[in-house]
Order: structure tokens, then sequence, then C-alpha cells
């Protein structure tokens, strides 16, 4: 049995839950609301952080980690290159995404907009919110930039790294602050990697409180 502690919106859980989509891996989703301290999950992982994943009396940590490991275990389809140089590149990428795209976007968006009303800790900080919606134009650039140069953000495959970019995405389109008009080979990248089977669960998320815009399911935009 599979089992996968998580938040709906957090973009680290998503991108572990795409890699068991792709790989076909069933599992069964447990909403954790970490913010509260339940012993039983401190337990699990004392850090207080999604994601967490159990395989059968296995208690795994950390999403880079946990996506890693799916990729050991289940090797097909592959979500990593088979050379170092392309393992480095992914792992940049991911770290890139889950670094520095969610220190100067993720958190500055989706953190004030949607975090603090569930967790109940005040209101949105204007100046992060702004500061956000001005990274995100320059993040949204570089991946143009990649993406003009490349099939995939890594590569000609689609790997690991797209899946962590794609996490981050699909959180902040739920609240409508990706500007998909900026660059045409980013949204067409993104409308390819969310018409995947593994997306559909993703799609299919409602978080109280918060209604997804009409275009967030709509895999034509």
């Amino acid at each position: 049995m599979i089992r996968l502690f998580h938040v709906p919106l957090s973009p680290f859980c998503r991108k572990v839950r795409l890699s068991l989509a792709e790989k076909k891996l069933e599992v069964e989703l447990v909403e954790e609301r970490y913010w509260e301290r339940d012993p039983d999950f401190l337990r699990r992982n004392p850090a207080g952080k999604v994601p967490v994943l159990r395989i059968d009396d296995m208690i795994l940590s950390e999403s880079a980690a946990i996506c890693e490991y799916i990729e050991e275990k289940h090797p097909t389809p592959s979500l990593m290159p088979n050379d170092p140089e392309g393992r480095f590149e992914v792992r940049r990428l991911v770290s890139w995404f889950d670094d520095k795209f969610h220190h100067d976007v993720t958190s500055n968006l989706l953190y004030e907009r949607v975090n603090r009303k569930l967790t109940k800790s005040g209101y949105p900080d204007s100046k992060n919110v702004k500061a956000g919606s001005k990274a995100i134009k320059y993040h949204l650039d570089y991946m143009a930039w990649l993406l003009d140069r490349r099939r995939w953000l890594a590569g000609d495959s689609m790997t690991l790294a797209d899946f962590a970019a794609a996490a981050h995405l699909s959180s902040l389109d739920y609240i409508s602050d990706v500007d998909w008009n900026r660059s045409a080979v980013v949204k067409d990248w993104y409308a390819k990697i969310k018409s995947r089977p593994a997306f559909r669960s993703l799609l299919a998320d409602h978080v109280s409180g918060f209604p997804p815009p009409e275009h967030y399911a709509d895999l034509d935009f």
C-alpha cells in the first residue's frame, strides 16, 4: 500500500503525485493539515512538513528524495536521463524550482493568498504579493529561454524537471497567478504536460474557499 500525506496545492506534494501517477502507481491521498502539528503526523515526520510517503511500513519525507527513490524503484517510464550530464541538469532545474522559484514566487503568491487563510495566520502581505508578481515574469522568461533551445526543460525528453516546474505553476494557476500570454512556448509546454494522464488528479483538486478559474482544468486553455 502506498499512502501520501499531502496538501492539495503544495507544489512539493504535487511533484510527488505526478511522479507516482506517471509510473502508474496507485496511491491513497490523505490530506494533512500539517500546521496543526498533529502528534501522529509529527511521529511520521518530526520536521512537520509534507509530503510524507508511506510505503507499507517505510516512511519517506522530502520531495526530491522521494521522487528519486520512486525513480530508482520504478525506472519505467524514466524521468531521469541515462547520462550523468543529463541527470545533473535535471537535478539543477528541480533545485531551481524548489528553491529559487519557491522563494521568489510561490511563497510570495500562493502562501500569501491561500496559506495564510487556511492556517489562520493573518492577511496577505501586499509587499510580498507584489514581489512575487514581479519575480514570476523573470522565471517565465527563463523557462522560455530554455524551451527555445530544448523540447523540454532539461533536454529532448520529459523529466522530473518538467514535473517540478509544472507542480509550482499548476498551484499558481489554480489562483490565476500565471500570465500564460507572456510566452507562447511556455504556454504550449504547459498545455502539453497538463494533458498527460498523470495530471488528471491535480486538475480535479478543489480547495474549500478557493474555487479554481474556468481555464484551470481546460486542456486547451
